[in-house]
C-alpha cells in the first residue's frame, strides 16, 4: 500500500513537472479493488508493476519513473517493469524527492511547449 510520504512526493512532483511544462502523467494501478473489477482491468491492460509516473517529451522520448520515499524499496513485479522498459531502450528511474524532477528540468529542454 502506497504510503502518505510517497503520495505526497509524487503529488509535488507532477505539480513541479506541469508547471513547467512537462506532459506528465500517472497510470492508477495500484488501488484495492474487488475481484470482479480487478480481473475487468487486468483484461483491459492493467499491469503490476507499471511505474508510478510516465514523462513524454519531445523527439519522441519516453521515460518511466517510480516514486519511492528515501527509504521505499520496489516490488519483484517493479523490478521486472524496469528490466522490460530498459530492455526496449527507454529510461526507468526512480525518484525519492522533488528534487529529482528539478533536476529533469534543469537538465532537459525537451517540454511540450
Amino acid at each position: 500500500m502506497r504510503s502518505r510520504e510517497e503520495h505526497v512526493i509524487q503529488s509535488n512532483i507532477v505539480k513541479c513537472l506541469r508547471n513547467n511544462n512537462t506532459l506528465v502523467f500517472a497510470i492508477p494501478n495500484g488501488q484495492l479493488r474487488n475481484k470482479m473489477i480487478a480481473r475487468m482491468l487486468k483484461i483491459e491492460g492493467v499491469l503490476a508493476g507499471v511505474s508510478d509516473l510516465i514523462i513524454l517529451t519531445k523527439h519522441a522520448r519516453c521515460f518511466f519513473v517510480e516514486v519511492k520515499t528515501p527509504t521505499g524499496r520496489q516490488s519483484e513485479s517493479q523490478k521486472e517493469f524496469q528490466r522490460l522498459v530498459e530492455n526496449l531502450g527507454f529510461t526507468y528511474e526512480i525518484w525519492r524527492s522533488l528534487d529529482c524532477a528539478i533536476d529533469f528540468i534543469k537538465g532537459s529542454n525537451e517540454s511540450i511547449k
